[in-house]
């Protein structure tokens, strides 16, 4: 039986879901079974996490898949991926993207996305956040492909999360995933 998740990327491919978790453990297991599951269902996987955690997850899905299974999955340092300019700067963190999704898009490729969302420290500028995940969502809707943004709860502060949900149209909560009645998407103006 597909889970509510599953057969929402079955039936539609361009889903953004804001994924606020608690706890390590939680996390590992909520990514290990989104990779699996986007494996089993012919997908790759673009993972861009940090390198610890990315060595856990690696050793959880090393027991699960196949050898050739897990060629699927294709890592992304994450600080090299939202600090490619130096800074915090979403042009060239979309820029790095779209580079990253380049081969896959090109040869038709089906993908979904895991992105870690960390920051050193809690200076940076929280407001680019969101003219990030604006770029993000609309990138979601043009290229059609599954992308699940994960930050930690405990260091979103309030002002963050109302963002997060203004620019997520899906929320992942423990195993279910739910519409965020918050969100705002893009209108074009033509």
């Amino acid at each position: 039986m597909k889970s509510k998740m599953n057969q929402l990327f079955y039936d539609q491919r361009n889903i953004h879901v804001l994924y606020s978790y608690s706890g390590t453990k939680n996390y590992i297991d909520q990514a290990v079974s989104y990779i699996q599951d986007g494996i089993l269902a012919g997908d790759y996987v673009i993972l861009i996490e940090n390198e610890r955690v990315y060595r856990a997850i690696h050793k959880e899905l090393s027991t699960r898949l196949t050898t050739k299974q897990m060629e699927f999955v294709h890592f992304v340092n994450n600080f090299d991926f939202y600090y490619s300019s130096g800074s915090y700067h979403p042009p060239a963190i979309v820029e790095y993207f779209n580079k990253t999704v380049q081969l896959y898009v090109e040869n038709k490729i089906s993908f979904r996305s895991w992105a870690h969302v960390e920051w050193a420290t809690m200076g940076d500028p929280l407001h680019l956040i969101s003219d990030l995940e604006k770029a993000v969502d609309e990138a979601v809707n043009q290229l059609s492909f599954p992308l699940i943004c994960a930050y930690e709860a405990e260091r979103m502060p309030d002002y963050l999360n109302t963002i997060l949900m203004e620019t997520h149209p899906y929320v992942l909560m423990e195993d279910d995933i739910i519409l965020s009645e918050q969100y705002q998407p893009k209108i074009d103006v033509k």
